[in-house]
């Protein structure tokens, strides 16, 4: 058991007998009454997002994660295929426990969230940015840059993105695996 001043962004715990991740958080001190921790969980079993208050001070069930690196093989109809990078099992994951599946590239390298006691797989967190490929956008108009308009883009693992006017088929670019949106284009 651990109190609420240890909670964290990326924390897992035990709340209403299901494991939630911790996706946000703000520790609140206001001039009259007590001190609270509002928290933003996420579901690991359905994805599902609460918010939640806590008084300060209280008792929370945190669960032991171990983190795994896995090798992104393939995915299909039954789910996706991953690659313990250590002792190179195979191990096929159910598509709700990643954020953004689409973005998921061939070859690419995970950390796996696995509950210590029971050995299940809760969650898999992609890096923060990846590189991908424009497969296919319309083309831009020259000098229409001036605003923040964007245009539909799809990438080379078949997702669809918003990017700016200027970005063209064939530019890497840049994406935030957390949002599923445009970032940066990358020189190549």
């Amino acid at each position: 058991m651990a109190n609420t001043s240890e909670i964290r962004n990326g924390l897992c715990l035990n709340f209403n007998n299901d494991v939630y991740k911790v996706i946000e958080f703000l520790h609140v001190k206001p001039g009259k009454g007590p001190a609270f921790v509002r928290c933003k969980l996420k579901s690991l079993t359905n994805g599902k997002v609460v918010d939640n208050t806590w008084p300060s001070s209280h008792k929370i069930d945190v669960v032991r994660v171990e983190r795994r690196k896995f090798q992104f093989l393939y995915g299909d109809d039954e789910g996706f295929n991953f690659m313990d990078n250590e002792t190179f099992d195979q191990t096929m994951l159910d598509p709700k426990l990643l954020d953004n599946p689409k973005l998921m590239k061939e070859g690419m390298n995970v950390d796996v969230l696995f509950d210590s006691d029971k050995n299940i797989p809760l969650t898999v967190e992609m890096p923060q940015y990846i590189i991908l490929e424009v497969t296919y956008t319309e083309p831009g108009v020259k000098g229409d840059t001036a605003t923040n308009a964007t245009k539909p883009a799809t990438v080379e693992t078949g997702a669809e993105i918003r990017v700016p006017l200027f970005i063209n088929t064939g530019d890497k670019v840049k994406v935030d695996t957390g949002s599923g949106s445009y970032h940066e284009r990358v020189k190549s």
